[in-house]
This record gives C-alpha cells, structure tokens and sequence, in this order.
C-alpha cells in the first residue's frame, strides 16, 4: 500500500455491535453526592470503600436508542477498575453522524438509593466523520447523569482553551497506541518514563481534582468512515491551483439511475405477459447466455445481462446451470417479480447439490430460496454432506431465523449419523465464541442436544439418546483435561525431556484415570474410533514454544489412535485446508485419479486448541540431513536392485504421485510459507504438507515460487530429464484440469467462510476469493491450460530465492 493510500470501511457495510471497553477511573471520588431520587447527601470518604458501576447508554440524534447496558459492581476509590467489555444491542451499521455515548457512574453502598458520583457524554465520530478509536479519557460531570441530548451539556471532553501539556500527551499516546506513530522501542522507553515525570509534576503543581472515566473504543484492520446506508457520499476533496491530479467523489455513485430504473421496470412489466412464454434467445442471444451461465459464482451480473436471463426466463427452465443466475437477476424488492420467480424456481430443472451451496450464500437472503437450497441437499449422501458441512455451520449465521430450514436440516441428518452428530457438535460449539452469533448457535446446539436425548436405542443394542449425548460431552471433558495437562507441563522449568518426564509421571500417577477410562469415549477425530485410554510410555511433547502433547490413545478394538493435542494455536485455517485437501482428494478419485495425498484428520476444539491426526512421518530437512536425499531414504524401506534408482516401481509412483497432487493444491489455494521443514514423507513415499498458517496467496517470504518443488524433490524423480519427471507433469496437468471442474463448488464452499473468523479468509473475503478464482484460469480451455500449468512447474524449479531462504530458516530451527 502506497503512503498516500487511504484504506477504510463504511459504517453502513459492518454488521457488527458497537463494542467498547470500560477501563477504569482516575482521580479522587467526590467528597459529597446528590442521590437524584431522595434528595439525601452521601458522604463518600477516602475510609469507606465505595461499590460502583457505569451505566452506558446509545443516544442517537439525541434519542435513547436500544436499552443500556451496566457494568459489574466494583469496590474500590479513584482506584476502581472494571476493565468490562460491553457490546451493545446496536450495530454500526444502524448509527448517525450524531451518535453519542452517554455514561453515567453511580455508587451503591450509600444505602437503599443509589449514589450518583458523575456523568459524561462523547460523541462516537470526529470532525472527520471517522469513528473514534483507542482510549478516550472523559471528563465526569459530578452529581449530573450523562445527557444525551444533543449537543450534550455534559461533554466528557476537555474544551479546548482548558486542554494543557498532560491532555496533548495523552492525545499522542492514544495515536501511539492506535499504530498511528512508529514504534521505535529504546525510545519508546525513555519517552514514556519523561512522560509520567510530566503527569507527576502537573499532579503536583495543580492537584487533580477532577474525576476521569477511561474507555477504550475498539479498534478494526482499517478507519471507519460514516456513510448512511444506500448512499456513497463524501465531501469532494478541495481542488487545488497546482496541475496535481485530485479524486472528486462524486455523490450520485451507488445511486439507481431513475431514467434507466424505469425503462427496466416497463420492459419486466411486458415481460411479465403471456409473450414471454414463447420468446426463444437468437443464436447471439443463447451465445451471450452460454457465457453468463459459465460465469463464476463470485462474477455479478450487469443491467444488461440480468435483463436478458429475465427475458427467456422461460426458456431456461430446463437448463439447470442458469436458475442461480436467474434468481441473481430478480428485482426482490418488487413483490410481484419475486412471487413470479419463486413459482418458476418450484418448477425448474433440479439443480445440483454444488449450485445449491451458491443459494446459501449471503447474496441470497430469500428464505423461500433457501428453503429451496436445503430440499436440494436432502440428495446428498452423509459423506458428501460431511464434505460441506463445516461450510453450512457457517452459512447458519446468513439465515433469517435460529431455527431454519437449514439448522433443522442438519439436525435431522445428524440423528442418523454419529461422526455427522458429533462435528456437527464441535462445530457449532466452536462458533459459540463470537459473541455476534452466540445467540443462532446456542439454539443449534440446544436444538441438537434435544433431538439426540429423544433418540431410543436401536434394536441392535446401539445407546439410547441420552447416553450417546453423554459420550459426545466426555470428549469435551477429555480436551479439557489435555488443556490443563499442556499448561502444567508447560510450566515444568526444564528442557524438552524433562517435560516428558513429566508428562508420563502425570499420566501414570496424578491423572491415571486418563490411561484408563471408565467408559470407552468416542475420538473427536474419529467419532467411529472408541478409545479407551491413553498409553502413558507412548506419549510425548514436541520441541515447540506451544509443547504440542503427542498422544497414544488404547482403542476398544486392540489397536491404537495417535494424536497431537495443540493448546495456544488457532487450528481452524488448518482445518479449512485439510477439509479442501480431502475434498480435492475425493473429486480426482472420482475421475479415477489417486493422487495418494494424505488429508490426515484436523479439528479445532476451541479458538485456540485442537486435535490433529499424527502420521508416522519424518521432514524432508531431517531426511537429508540423515540420508543427504530422498532417493537414499526410499532405498531403505523398499530396497529393489530392478527397480527405478534401486526402489520399488509402486513407492516411487506413489511418490510422483503425491508430489503432484500437493503441488496443483497448494497452488490453488495460495498456500504460503512453505519449506522443508513442513514438507513430510512417509515410509512409503507418500509425501504431504502440514502447518497451514498462510493461505490465498499470502507468505512471509519475499519472492516465493508458484508452486513449491524444490530441486530434492526433482532430483528423486531422476531429474528434469528424466521420464519419471515427464510423468510427474503429466499428473499435475491431468488433476488441474479435474479440480478445474469442480471451480464453482470451491467457490461456493469458500464464499460460505466469508464471515469466519479464520484470520486469512475474514481478514479480505473478496480479496481472497478473487484470487482463488484467478488461480482456476477460467479463462482458458483444458488444452491451454496443460501448457500454462507446465510454465509454472518450470518457473518454480528453476526458482533460486527459495533455496537460499531454506538455508536461513534452517539457522533459525538449530537455533530454537
């Protein structure tokens, strides 16, 4: 982003609450307060320790709007801190130019009335129009309420002929805080200590006798500028005498041109006749349809091209490609448009499962067409289902109701279903982190909850209801017990060894009912799998700041489960990548293409903890510190003198193989920060990726190649020469061209994320949707494409940045 850039949101785009936090008072607590019911003054003394709350209201243009929200009580002088966060019932989206806070602190420990120690009242934008960021230290009025009119007579600002030397640092600490002022840290250091000398000696000289609120108004990724909802108006930037080019916003964009509104309304409405039954496109008109249905999902529709899909409406019924495109085109606001285009929706060609998915999306907020989305599911089998059903967990949050069509779906689906039931379960419980959709969630849950308890047990001796939903809360009890495990051991001063040591002890002393389960508890990996406890000389901790745990779970049928538990990680971008990884693997072995990838199982128990599936493997940069290449390693486990480089024909198959399936995938979904270190290869050459933290074209390394093949990974195959490699090309072009395919069901699943808070998909959903749409080259025919795809296999090799960049990361990894 260049320096004069100016990035920013519209206050009518967030559909979030107001947030902010209540911090803290500062300065002495009124000797004497008026209670505004009784009339009654209240000594409050330094002595007696008062109990107080702040009472928050939202005025808007000087109207009580929504109901207030209270702190907790908090005993305590000029020293009371509640450091509270309080989300209001009302969104951004739904405030003024003139919006205000109002608050008001009162104390209870005055008897049966209530003390009012003082009020202030701030506006939430400036001058600017921009909303307020960072700490905002008001002013209190003492023995007033905070007024809401507007303007307020109990403004929480300093004026400005009383601002002095403390409240101009206390403005540049605030900018400091926001990000606005660079950080330079030895500097940053000796500033503050000069600063609180400052606040020392102004305290010292003047007294302080007024009391201060502190409330820190949170902070989005950029500025949010005020605009009404529907409108796109801002003040044209002063044009200057210099020949320097200027931007003039110009108010009438994002406005309906009402000339062109109405010739669209005359021709819908002769639309709207018998003629148009019978209308047949001419062969330019059903060429221009042919490429608007090829469109992809994330492509909207000009004036013109809604207009022609309207007009052969009838005609189209039986193409089932274009009812998602017709039912982008209708004017929803009309109530006669939309009644006509939900009877010919009822009648239209049965869509597919994946363009159903596109009518879940937020663009479709109709609950008959969603209705419509979910009846076209009930066709899909529980394993394609599962395939999609993280990303229907979040379309829930675009329903209009808690319980819709779509949250009764899945709830019946996951009756029949225990592994559906059970990351249904997690799924949703994860979700009930964000306070934006807590509410929607928590019905799901309850939902499930009551449907599972109903349940009667099966006549094959299968677990009633209430005992298969007990199963399902131990393995939240079991995470829990793993969370606090991860913590103790974590707190073991010592090397990695010694927190083994420990580990084991806690496994076989303190806690040995977890080597040893009372009852066998379904995996949350694997709700099929039961375990029955965890083998304690099996399990281990890697060498990482997080101490991941390595466990061995016993399982009922004889065998074991291996697991790593993660506490202190985000896993739910990981999981995202490793549900497309399986996705992908299911549709190329559906065109009978097996890749051998291996999409080991990850899930995201909370925001910040998760289970991932271990796979006996080791890292590419331990195998050639170990066998110097890879070739060596294979050598050793499938030895043949006949075979290709002194390996089996099949290992070094399903190496190539591997290898190209993880290449066109990483490439596709942008996948960042790759080196050797999360490159794994099992023992029978199987090779794959772990550590997903950078995803849609987003890396932490300058230059990175299109796709990661390194020359080691050339070299196994024989070389660039080499048939071996000829035949590895041969496999990425093949399985580019059948995930080509499948572009709009990927699409679709990513555009259901777009309000998740996995960091590089919320971060900029279009952004990053856009660039997954690029990386597909719709543009392009099969033919075209094999050619393009063998430019980047080419252009990746003979990349000479990342090897350097592997050189360093290995410095950094012996220096851990």
């Amino acid at each position: 982003m260049s320096g004069k850039e100016f990035r920013f949101f519209l206050t009518c785009d967030i559909n979030l609450p107001v947030t902010f936090r209540v911090e803290r008072l500062q300065g002495p607590l009124p000797s004497l307060s008026k209670s505004p019911n009784s009339g009654i003054d209240s000594i409050i003394t330094e002595e007696r320790r008062a109990e107080l709350y702040v009472e928050c209201a939202l005025y808007i243009d000087g109207a009580p709007f929504g109901l207030p929200v209270r702190t907790r009580l908090e005993a305590g002088g000029a020293s009371c801190c509640w450091n509270e966060l309080i989300t209001m019932s009302t969104k951004y989206r739904d405030l003024t130019a003139h919006s205000q806070l109002a608050f008001t602190v009162w104390d209870v420990s005055c008897g049966k009335d209530e003390g009012l120690i003082g009020g202030a009242t701030v506006l939430l934008f400036n001058n600017n129009m921009q909303l307020k960021t960072g700490k905002q230290k008001l002013r209190l009025w003492p023995g007033k309420e905070a007024d809401g009119s507007f303007p307020t007579v109990t403004p929480g600002k300093v004026p400005k002929h009383e601002r002095g030397e403390l409240e101009r640092l206390e403005k540049l600490v605030n900018k400091y805080a926001r990000g606005q002022i660079q950080c330079v840290d030895w500097l940053d250091r000796l500033t503050f200590k000069a600063i609180e000398k400052i606040k020392q000696n102004e305290n010292c000289k003047n007294g302080s006798s007024s009391l201060y609120l502190v409330v820190d108004f949170c902070s989005l990724e950029h500025q949010v500028i005020f605009q009404e909802s529907g409108a796109n108006f801002l003040l044209p930037s002063p044009i200057a005498s210099t020949n320097e080019l200027v931007t003039v916003w110009d108010p009438e964009i994002g406005k309906t041109n009402p000339s062109e509104h109405k010739q669209i309304k005359l021709a819908r409405s002769l639309s709207r006749g018998i003629i148009d039954r019978d209308l047949k496109p001419s062969s330019n008109e059903r060429k221009s349809i042919q490429r608007i249905l090829k469109y992809p999902p994330t492509r909207i529709l000009s004036g013109d091209e809604r207009q022609l899909l309207w007009k052969f409406r009838f005609s189209l019924m039986s193409e089932k490609r274009a009812l998602t495109k017709f039912l982008r085109c209708v004017e929803w606001s009309d109530v006669q448009e939309a009644k006509q285009a939900l009877e010919l929706m009822k009648r239209w060609e049965m869509i597919d499962v994946c363009d159903a998915l596109e009518l879940l999306s937020p663009v479709f907020e109709s609950e008959e067409v969603r209705a419509y989305a979910v009846s076209v599911l009930e066709r899909a089998d529980d394993e394609e289902l599962q395939c999609y059903l993280l990303q229907l967990v979040q379309a829930l949050k675009f329903e209009r109701s808690d319980k819709s069509c779509l949250s009764q779906f899945l709830v019946k689906r996951a009756l029949n279903n225990i592994e559906l039931a059970s990351f249904l379960r997690w799924y949703v419980a994860v979700e009930l982190y964000d306070p934006a959709y807590a509410k929607r969630f928590y019905s799901t849950y309850e939902m499930l909850e009551e449907n599972i308890v109903k349940l009667a047990a099966g006549p094959s001796g299968e677990e009633d209801g209430f005992k298969l939903w007990q199963s399902l809360l131990r393995q939240t009890e079991l995470t829990e017990q793993l969370c606090s495990i991860t913590k103790d051991v974590g707190n073991v001063r010592g090397n990695t060894q010694k927190k083994i040591e420990k580990l084991r002890q806690f496994l076989s002393g303190a806690l040995s009912e977890l080597a040893y389960f009372e009852e066998p508890i379904r995996s949350p990996l694997a709700p099929g799998v039961l375990i029955t406890g965890i083998v304690p000389s099996e399990s281990t901790i890697f060498k990482s700041a997080l101490h991941p745990l390595r466990l061995t779970f016993q399982t009922q049928s004889g065998g074991t489960w291996k697991v790593i538990f993660k506490k202190g990680d985000d896993l739910r971008q990981d999981q995202l990548v490793v549900q497309m990884v399986s996705l992908m693997d299911r549709l190329l072995k559906l065109e009978n293409l097996d890749l051998h990838l291996t999409p080991y199982k990850v899930l995201a128990t909370g925001q910040d903890e998760g289970m991932l599936e271990f796979i006996p493997s080791r890292s590419l940069t331990q195998i050639l510190q170990e066998h110097r290449s890879i070739i060596n390693y294979l050598q050793k486990f499938h030895p043949d003198e006949h075979g290709p480089f002194g390996i089996t024909a099949s290992c070094l198959d399903t190496f190539i193989k591997s290898c190209a399936g993880y290449s066109v995938i990483t490439y596709i979904l942008g996948v960042g920060d790759r080196h050797l270190d999360n490159l794994l290869l099992t023992d029978n050459g199987c090779l794959f990726h772990v550590d997903f933290g950078f995803i849609l074209g987003r890396d932490p390394k300058h230059f990175p190649p299109p796709m990661k093949l390194c020359k080691e990974m050339v070299e196994a195959m024989g070389g660039a020469e080499s048939p071996y490699y000829t035949r590895f090309k041969s496999y990425c072009c093949e399985a580019y061209n059948i995930l080509r395919k499948s572009s709009n069901l990927i699409l679709n699943l990513f555009h259901l994320m777009a309000c998740s808070n996995i960091p590089d998909v919320a971060s900029d959903p279009e952004k990053g949707i856009l660039k997954l749409q690029e990386k597909f080259r719709l543009d392009m025919d099969d033919e075209a494409c094999i050619h393009f795809f063998q430019d980047l296999i080419n252009e990746s090799v003979s990349a000479l940045f990342p090897q350097m960049v592997e050189t360093i990361h290995r410095w950094a990894q012996y220096w851990r």
